[in-house]
């Protein structure tokens, strides 16, 4: 017997059996879609000792992965600004004073030029965000378009557009898209903080008309904005138990921008960024977990920390949407230092 009185804790929850039942701590591909994760589970996780918990991440990761390669990812902004969401993170909102000026969509050969830059510095995903609530069906032909470009020079292709029914994800799945992008952002019980001009559901619904197409989810969160740990196991847990969690998994630290209303919240202390990466190692094995917005105010051993704990993807290029990230030198450099290669 264990007399650890975490071990029940640090066990998927299977839950049509009715009760908690020990479980591999690892679960299989094959059989990711029926474990879960209760809060406390993953809250469980996130309090074991530093080293523990990064020695169980490394673990997960290796049996999954190759240690040493991280994919690479760049991000566009087609549509900037002008967003009538008020989510309290973000300088695109109409709703804040941020210096953010609206602007229409790029013409698909500029957005071409761009994807074709990412691809000669060595991304292999080329990611296209716009700044709405939900796009209008002519909005979609405009991006399918776009998405068909990308396809063409042999890139994964990638969207962020705000909320999607069912049609507009045929329409980009039916053009070559690869993955959508859609974040819960938080915990279920803080997201009426951070946004109330969306609910949870929402997001929840987008990403079923994104599974039911055959498209592989992107979705993540933001840690940073106010939150206990409780409350990033509550985000993590909810990752964890779609079915099947998603495919790619980006964790972003706040990036606070003058004018937004989460502008001068407490720094997050950057182990617990490191915790949260390990955390959704170990919760979803077999996702690629991105460093995404925030890496430009992470030291170098930070990000290494990350690897260590299981990222294995990141936004590669000089800027995410309209904030800031290491340059492409700087990343090669990094890369170089720590042995790590880029995923072809």
């Amino acid at each position: 017997m264990n007399a650890n009185p975490q071990h029940q804790a640090l066990q998927p929850i299977q839950l049509h059996l009715g009760k908690s039942v020990a479980k591999p701590l690892t679960p299989s591909p094959e059989r990711a879609a029926t474990q879960r994760w209760s809060v406390d589970a993953v809250e469980a996780l996130f309090n074991l000792p530093f080293n523990d918990l990064m020695y169980r991440a490394q673990q997960v990761h290796r049996e999954h992965f190759n240690a040493n390669e991280v994919q690479l990812s760049t991000l566009l902004s087609i549509k900037t600004g002008g967003c009538p969401e008020d989510c309290g993170y973000c300088p695109q909102s109409v709703h804040h004073e941020t210096g953010v000026e609206a602007s229409k969509m790029m013409e698909r050969d500029a957005v071409m030029d761009a994807a074709r830059s990412a691809q000669a510095l060595g991304a292999t995903r080329f990611c296209m965000g716009a700044a709405w609530r939900a796009p209008k069906d002519r909005d979609i032909e405009k991006v399918a378009d776009m998405v068909r470009g990308i396809k063409s020079l042999g890139m994964e292709a990638c969207c962020t557009l705000g909320m999607l029914n069912g049609e507009q994800a045929r329409s980009l799945k039916e053009a070559g898209l690869d993955y959508y992008n859609h974040n819960l952002d938080t915990a279920p019980e803080t997201y009426g903080n951070i946004i109330t001009t969306r609910d949870y559901q929402d997001r929840l619904d987008t990403l079923a008309h994104v599974r039911d197409v055959g498209l592989s989810v992107c979705s993540g969160g933001i840690v940073g904005m106010g939150e206990n740990r409780r409350d990033r196991a509550g985000l993590v847990a909810q990752l964890a138990n779609l079915e099947p969690y998603p495919e790619s998994v980006p964790i972003n630290e706040l990036v606070q921008v003058e004018g937004t209303p989460l502008h001068g919240t407490e720094a997050l202390d950057p182990f617990e960024f490191v915790r949260t990466i390990a955390v959704a190692r170990i919760t979803m094995p077999t996702a690629r977990v991105r460093l995404s917005a925030g890496r430009q105010q992470m030291s170098e051993a930070v990000q290494a920390l990350c690897f260590l704990a299981g990222a294995n993807s990141m936004f590669y290029g000089e800027k995410l949407l309209v904030t800031g990230n290491p340059d492409a030198d700087r990343d090669r450099a990094l890369l170089d230092k720590l042995g790590m290669t880029a995923a072809l």
